[in-house]
C-alpha cells in the first residue's frame, strides 16, 4: 500500500505514521504541566515541520486557535481516539528467545494500551519457562486467546526461518495485526495488516547516511 492510500478513516498512512509521535511529544508536555502549545513548538518536539503537523492533525478535524495554538490534552486526547487507544488492545508475543524475553519485560506497552496476554513458543523446551512473570503457553493455544481474550496483536519475535509459520498460526487463529521483528516479508492475506520492524535495515541506513556525512566533510574546504 502506497503511502498516498488512506486508512479506514480517512486519514492518509503517511499522517497515521506520524500521530504516534506527536501523542509522545504531547504526553511530555502534558507532564510538565504545560496546557497550551503552538504547532511551531509542538512540530520541533515531534521531529516535523509545522506544515505538515498542521496537515497531519487536519485530517482528524484539529486546527488549533491562531495565536493561541492546541491544548494539549484535548490533542492528545483525540489522537489517541484517531489511534484506537481509548482501549486497550491484547496482545501476544510469539518467539521467546532473547528479543522475545527483552520484549515481554517492556513496560512501555501498558503506559501505551498494550496489555501482553500471551507469551508463545512452538519449542517444548521453552513452554511453561516463566518469562516477565507470565508463563510460555504452547501456539495451540492462540485460537482460545482469541475466542476468549479477544487476542488482535501478534508481535513475532522468532528467527527469520520461523517467521512466516508463526504468522500463519496468527492468522489462522484469527489475527488481523501482526507486528514483525523478524528479517523476512511475511505473505499474508489482504485482510490482515503487517508492520516490519528490521533493526538491521535501520542501522544500514544509518550507516548510509553516515558515510556520506564523512565523505563531505573529507571534501570540504
Amino acid at each position: 500500500m502506497s503511502t498516498a492510500a488512506a486508512t479506514p478513516r480517512g486519514v492518509p498512512d503517511a499522517s497515521v505514521a506520524r500521530l504516534p509521535g506527536y501523542l509522545r511529544a504531547l504526553t511530555a508536555l502534558a507532564a510538565e504541566g504545560i496546557g497550551l502549545v503552538s504547532s511551531e513548538e509542538l512540530a520541533a518536539a515531534s521531529g516535523v515541520s509545522s506544515a505538515m503537523l498542521r496537515k497531519d492533525l487536519s485530517h482528524l478535524g484539529s486546527y488549533g486557535v491562531r495565536g493561541v495554538g492546541y491544548d494539549v490534552e484535548r490533542l492528545a486526547s483525540e489522537i489517541a481516539a484517531a489511534l484506537g487507544l481509548t482501549q486497550d488492545w491484547p496482545v501476544a508475543i510469539v518467539g521467546m528467545g532473547n528479543l522475545g524475553r527483552a520484549l515481554a519485560a517492556y513496560r512501555g506497552f501498558a503506559e501505551r494500551g498494550f496489555r501482553v496476554i500471551a507469551l508463545l513458543d512452538h519449542d517444548e523446551r521453552v513452554v511453561g519457562d516463566e518469562v516477565a512473570g507470565c508463563p510460555v503457553l504452547p501456539m495451540e493455544d492462540l485460537p482460545t486467546l482469541v475466542a476468549e481474550q479477544g487476542l488482535a496483536i501478534g508481535v513475532i519475535a522468532t528467527p527469520p526461518e520461523g517467521a512466516q509459520a508463526a504468522c500463519d498460526r496468527l492468522v489462522a487463529a484469527g489475527v488481523r495485526s501482526v507486528l514483525n521483528f523478524a528479517a523476512v516479508v511475511l505473505a499474508v492475506p489482504e485482510h490482515v495488516t503487517v508492520r516490519n520492524v528490521d533493526l538491521s535495515t535501520e542501522l544500514q541506513i544509518l550507516a548510509f547516511h553516515g558515510q556520506r556525512s564523512a565523505v563531505a566533510e573529507a571534501v570540504a574546504p
